[in-house]
């Protein structure tokens, strides 16, 4: 039986949601899983994942394969350098204390990253928000400035015409 970490697909038409789960490679994609590991929403900026990290890193280390995507996640969230450091641990290149301490590191790097990330993407979504608000602004202006100089020049058309013509008699 070889089982796979792959995404479960839920959400109605054209709004996907997603479970990450441990089944067996034969089952059904929305069938018959084994565990569920998380969940990953890729329609908010940036995708939503959450994953229970020790449950995945078990799996990993029993032999399950991810599907590529969830391969991705797994990476993002950095099950796969936790695996890869509990492989120095068993060689004994390293103490787990270190391998922790190095994950940690990492992850707090990684945290910061991705909080610039939607940082940038907050601003650049703002600033592209105030560009359309200031041009509709601006054609609205526009407009009523024409108009207003329609009026104007209307109102002067008709005071030269109400304004009575001077006739010379002799």
């Amino acid at each position: 039986m070889a089982v796979k970490i792959r995404l479960q697909r839920h959400g109605s038409k054209k709004r996907p949601f997603y479970f990450i789960v441990v089944a067996n490679s034969t089952a059904p994609r929305d069938g018959k899983f084994i565990e569920k590991l998380g969940t990953y929403n890729p329609l908010s900026v940036p995708a939503t994942v959450r994953l229970n990290r020790e449950r995945s890193l078990h799996w990993l280390q029993k032999g399950a394969e991810p599907t590529n995507t969830c391969r991705r996640i797994l990476s993002f969230k950095g099950v796969l350098f936790l695996k890869h450091l509990m492989r120095g641990v068993t060689l004994g290149l390293f103490d787990e204390k270190t391998a922790w301490e190095k994950f940690e590191k990492w992850n707090t790097e990684h945290e910061d990253v991705v909080v610039k990330r939607e940082e940038t993407h907050r601003k650049h979504k703002q600033e592209k928000r105030h560009a359309a608000m200031s041009e509709s602004v601006r054609k609205v202006e526009e407009k009523h400035a024409k108009k207003a100089k329609d009026v104007e020049e209307s109102s002067e058309d008709v005071a030269e015409e109400s304004a009575p013509e001077e006739t010379t008699e002799g």
